[in-house]
């Protein structure tokens, strides 16, 4: 199949959803395993976002395949990462032999990402991307809002004739917000909905059960609505009326501890290159509390930062710019500047005072 035929089938498809046929499927699944296997690099990047640019169904198998792997249990990367990429004593052969090589483990992995009876049209139904915890991810929807998910972030897209849903249920996201007079954008999160026509905002909540439960909401363009949801079960994290952003604004709602019931609510106007900082794969720290700096870092990677009891009560300040998904780099650098040291116990870092 050329890449017109590839074109002409993504254009395809009942209701105007781009129809998915087995090759894309296939090659979609090789995609996944390549993108997360120890091979990958800017030139495969580069090599994924032409494939993944030829049509809309392209994109559509991408993002239900890495869906559905992500899902199911038995799946493991590293198998399916040796499948397509088979080790060989030969030198490599030219592109197209490569090519013909990687159809032919294409088509066995699209079968092994099936396994279990789960089926294409079933992962369109269910609407829902994610990304593991490190990982970052950008979802193009069928009105053309981009959606970039942050690390460990879980959403679910429903769109009606009258309105357009995602549902935040944890992480974070950035949203471009296509226009749609008819149609309002409305992201629903922790108890808050945010309503938007076409405009620019982040979504960051989090929910972990070692800190107290936050939503943050960032404006970067345009004008949107924060307000409670409406008919939501829990009061969860809202304002207690519908607050309007503008520009520049950020909305922070949060408790002062776990399981405290007053939400309190703060409006700034941040720098919002450091704010969206995350977008680089940096996290940017202005004397930032050492409790919050960990607890940022340690959204990247499942090797985590702790910090002794005596450091935790310390007040202690973190600045400068770190990469997202180094803990060690981050904790050497803590440790340099504080005077501490950094203990490697069953894979965590601990941060603690030299006696």
């Amino acid at each position: 199949m050329s890449p017109s035929d590839f074109d002409e089938a993504g254009r395809r498809g009942a209701a105007g959803r781009p129809r998915v046929t087995p090759e894309i499927a296939a090659e979609a699944a090789v995609w996944v395993a390549s993108l997360h296997g120890p091979g990958r690099n800017r030139a495969m990047e580069d090599e994924f976002r032409a494939w993944q640019a030829r049509s809309p169904a392209h994109r559509e198998a991408f993002e239900r395949t890495t869906d559905v792997w992500q899902d199911i249990p038995s799946i493991k990367l590293a198998d399916a990462y040796a499948a397509a990429h088979p080790r060989s004593s030969e030198p490599e052969a030219g592109r197209a032999q490569g090519g013909n090589r990687r159809r032919a483990v294409a088509a066995g992995l699209a079968v092994f990402l099936a396994g279990g009876g789960v089926l294409f049209q079933q992962w369109r139904e269910q609407g829902g991307y994610g990304t593991a915890i490190g990982e970052q991810r950008l979802v193009m929807l069928e009105d053309g809002t981009r959606l970039l998910l942050n690390t460990h972030t879980h959403v679910r897209v429903d769109y009606g004739p009258k309105q357009r849903t995602v549902d935040v249920r944890g992480g974070e996201a950035l949203f471009e917000v296509a226009k749609d007079a008819a149609r309002p954008f409305v992201v629903r999160v922790a108890g808050s909905e945010v309503v938007a026509l076409g405009t620019a905002f982040s979504v960051k909540y989090i929910d972990g059960p070692k800190t107290a439960d936050s939503l943050t909401v960032t404006l970067i363009e345009g004008r949107v609505n924060v307000r409670p949801a409406a008919g939501a079960v829990t009061a969860g994290l809202a304002p207690a009326a519908a607050v309007v952003l503008h520009s520049g604004d950020r909305l922070m709602l949060g408790r002062d501890a776990a399981g405290a019931t007053v939400v309190r609510t703060r409006m700034d106007r941040p720098d919002i290159e450091r704010a969206m900082a995350w977008q680089r794969q940096e996290a940017v720290f202005d004397d930032t509390s050492l409790v919050d700096a960990v607890a940022e870092i340690n959204r990247y990677s499942r090797t985590q930062v702790e910090l002794s009891n005596e450091l935790r009560q310390a007040r202690l300040g973190v600045s400068g710019v770190f990469r997202t998904g180094d803990s060690a780099a981050f904790a050497q650098a803590v440790a340099v500047l504080h005077g501490l040291r950094v203990r490697e116990t069953d894979g965590r870092l601990e941060l603690e005072k030299v006696r």
